[in-house]
């Protein structure tokens, strides 16, 4: 999940020095997600029926030495549509590797299943909140390419460990029931839980890839310290799920997520509002720790609805979110051509309310089935 963080933060990471080196509008930079989220989609589809008829282990070993290419292509890619390409294979990499790792721990951690899925993703905070901060202390020092290549070295590290480990067997080892993975897609509790993601999903892609940015072309601060920006976004994403691992045991989970989401909803405000960057970093970091209780909360919701074919709901939930990632980064990056980022990230805050009114009614229908 530490690879995963690395590999969701490295576009927006990158997006500032991309763009001066390509040469490339904002509107070309949104079409960077698409390539990226192209490749999350693929590796979501993919992962889950893959972990219930064939396991875990050889799912993340390959995922991992994938993730490693994306991001040598990254660093060298000598055209757009080159570049265009490392990131398809990047996103991939990632997703089966989110899919993976959230839908193992799911299957090891009964009853406790929220807060265990909230420490998982600490981990992806890690990585998500180191990139930005190493690559926005060092650009000024080491050329781009040397710092990519180095992140690509050690995304391998954890395939020593994948390779070692006793993996739980797979659910489905003689034949996938694809008659009940399809009727998954009519549940209509699980297709509102992803409904959730599909925003949540937007939500975080847009500011872990267009905050740098933001910081850069609104608030006139330089590209290095732009980039240290979008690492306290991932810090409060951090924070939170490390409290989260915590609190889950303790807390209704209803009450957190009311509770986290009014928070990002304040946090995004901020972060529009003002013209100082020191006031917008406190939006921003109050923003992500907001964001931080949605996924390991619904997912955790959907491992305990949808034990047997915890690998496959997870697929589906999660390709559900990747509309959100696609389209919520691209539609910004349209908006801001036309007016400008500001006024464009205004999605941001309704994005958050909706959530919050869809959290409610799924809710309600899990508790009505109970």
């Amino acid at each position: 999940m530490l690879v995963f963080g690395i590999v969701m933060t490295i576009l927006g990471t990158v997006l500032p020095s991309v763009i001066a080196r390509f040469q490339i509008s904002n509107a070309e930079a949104g079409t960077l997600f698409v390539f990226f989220s192209s490749g999350l989609l693929g590796g979501s589809l993919v992962f889950g029926p893959v972990a219930d008829r064939f396991g875990y282990k050889w799912l993340l070993s390959s995922s991992l030495l994938l993730a490693a290419m994306g991001l040598f292509g990254i660093a060298f890619s000598p055209t757009y549509p080159v570049l265009g390409t490392a990131l398809v294979i990047c996103g991939f990499a990632g997703a089966a590797i989110n899919g993976g790792t959230n839908a193992l721990v799911s299957d090891i951690s009964e009853g406790k299943r929220g807060a265990r899925l909230a420490l998982l993703s600490v981990f992806f905070g890690i990585g998500a909140f180191g990139v930005p901060l190493i690559f926005g202390s060092l650009l000024d020092r080491f050329p781009f390419e040397g710092l990519i290549s180095a992140i690509a070295v050690t995304v391998l590290i954890p395939l020593g460990l994948i390779l070692s480990l006793r993996f739980p067997p797979p659910k489905h080892e003689h034949g996938f029931p694809v008659a009940e993975g399809l009727g998954l897609l009519k549940e209509k509790t699980l297709l509102l839980f992803g409904l959730i993601l599909v925003i949540q999903g937007g939500l975080e892609m847009s500011m872990g890839g267009w905050s740098a940015a933001y910081f850069t072309d609104i608030l006139q601060v330089s590209s290095s310290r732009a980039v240290l920006s979008l690492s306290l976004f991932w810090f409060g994403v951090t924070l939170m799920r490390m409290l989260l691992s915590f609190l889950l045991l303790r807390f209704p989970a209803t009450a957190i997520m009311y509770v986290s989401y009014l928070c990002a909803f304040t946090g995004s405000l901020v972060l529009l509002s003002t013209s100082s960057p020191a006031i917008a970093l406190a939006g921003i970091i109050l923003t992500g720790a907001g964001l931080a209780a949605a996924f390991p909360v619904v997912l955790a919701y959907v491992g305990d609805l949808y034990r047997h074919l915890s690998g496959t709901a997870f697929s589906i939930i999660l390709v559900m979110a990747l509309a959100g990632n696609i389209t919520m980064p691209f539609l910004i990056g349209q908006l801001s051509e036309a007016f400008d980022l500001r006024i464009a990230l205004i999605l941001v805050p309704v994005g958050i309310l909706l959530c919050l009114a869809l959290f409610g009614i799924s809710e309600r229908r899990v508790k009505s089935a109970l």
